[in-house]
């Protein structure tokens, strides 16, 4: 009887392991893949162009793996050493705190959430584990910790004043990076109009109505697409303007996007997304939606992965960024990775000269390269976040 409660014990001990060890980095790793590619040399202007970018991406997903981004890993896409490896110089963190099993076993419903698997995993507090707001909470004290202990390196951009401090810097040759956090659906507002008020004191400065089901502002483009935005969803939208909190529209219904674009007052990101005219499926944005999008002063990232570009290489990512131009126009196309966001991708942030060569080479100006890469949603921050 005692070698059996031996071996009971030491299966469970090796369990706890693998749940609270391997499983976290296993899963990262095999979440965030770079998809091997042989990529052409760099040509010397693409070089001399690239040491000249502000380099801005709207969208990764760092902050939900067990990582700290002072480090470079050898997993993911993101890190603060890799971005300093890439002149990749600010990028959005973005929260995600709810992700239905209906992913894997194709049947809408919040009941099962892979995020409280991962969360436990990774030891979240306890309070996260039942609430959506302490999930978001947690993740953006993260995001501060990380900025703490990178000194004076990077630069958490709150207000307008902190993007002007982060060009400024930038323009004097000072290689400071920067990051601001956003939220990936609005479930974590639990209903209440007031989180909106706890979320930006938070230092969050972003927010999607929806991710991947229908939340209490409206639906999304992966659940109902019936389902647009609700009464709920436009008192958060004014109070949003209100405070200097950009308005995400990534993963938002069709329904939704033509709501919400009729009741905004400030420009508008779609942070992370394909374009209709290069990859149609519900996860992209439509021609007509980009027009109103633009309309809005706001800007489209472009996605690096395939459901958004219908590729695996940079010159997928360089049609939809074509396509968005054509439609959109050159003020209103920015980049919109989904880093570290569990999908594939060809490059990690080390890589971003490849973009700028295939921009290159697709017959972009620099200034035109300029804005995309990142001139433009540096506008949006500087026009959109609150003075203070």
């Amino acid at each position: 009887m005692r070698y059996v409660l031996y071996a009971l014990l030491g299966i469970l001990i090796l369990g706890l392991v693998f749940f609270f060890v391997i499983f976290p980095r296993q899963f990262d790793a095999n979440a965030n893949g770079v998809i091997e590619q042989d990529f052409p040399e760099p040509s010397a202007e693409a070089r001399a162009l690239h040491a000249q970018l502000t380099i801005v991406d709207l969208h990764c997903d760092l902050l939900l793996w067990k990582r700290n981004p002072n480090e470079r890993a050898d997993r993911g896409h993101v890190d603060f050493p890799r971005m300093r490896a890439g002149n990749h110089a600010a990028q959005a963190f973005t929260i995600v705190s709810k992700v239905p099993a209906s992913l894997i076993t194709g049947k809408p419903s919040w009941r099962w959430d892979i995020i409280t698997i991962l969360g436990v995993s990774e030891l979240w507090p306890p309070r996260t584990w039942t609430s959506l707001r302490e999930r978001a909470l947690y993740q953006a004290g993260k995001m501060h910790d990380f900025v703490a202990q990178a000194a004076d390196s990077v630069i958490l951009l709150k207000a307008s004043g902190d993007v002007d401090e982060f060009i400024a810097a930038r323009t004097a040759g000072i290689p400071l990076l920067a990051g601001w956090i956003g939220v990936e659906g609005m479930q974590v507002l639990e209903g209440d109009l007031g989180n909106v008020d706890v979320l930006f004191d938070a230092g969050i400065r972003m927010m999607a109505p929806t991710h991947f089901l229908n939340t209490e502002l409206g639906g999304s483009a992966h659940d109902d697409p019936s389902v647009g935005l609700t009464e709920f969803g436009r008192q958060v939208i004014a109070r949003m303007e209100e405070k200097g909190m950009l308005l995400d529209l990534a993963h938002a219904s069709p329904r939704l996007i033509d709501d919400a674009l009729s009741v905004v007052t400030r420009p508008v990101v779609v942070s992370h997304t394909g374009v209709k005219g290069t990859c149609d499926n519900e996860r992209n944005v439509s021609d007509a939606h980009l027009q109103r999008i633009a309309a809005t002063g706001g800007v489209i990232g472009v996605a690096f992965f395939k459901t958004a570009t219908c590729g695996t290489d940079v010159d997928a990512i360089v049609r939809a960024i074509d396509h968005t131009v054509s439609v959109a126009g050159i003020d209103h196309v920015a980049l919109g990775s989904d880093f570290d966001g569990a999908v594939s991708v060809p490059f990690d942030a080390s890589g971003m000269i490849y973009l700028t060569d295939g921009l290159l080479r697709a017959g972009y100006s620099h200034d035109d390269i300029k804005k995309i890469m990142g001139g433009n949603a540096l506008r949006v921050l500087r026009e959109v976040l609150p003075q203070q």
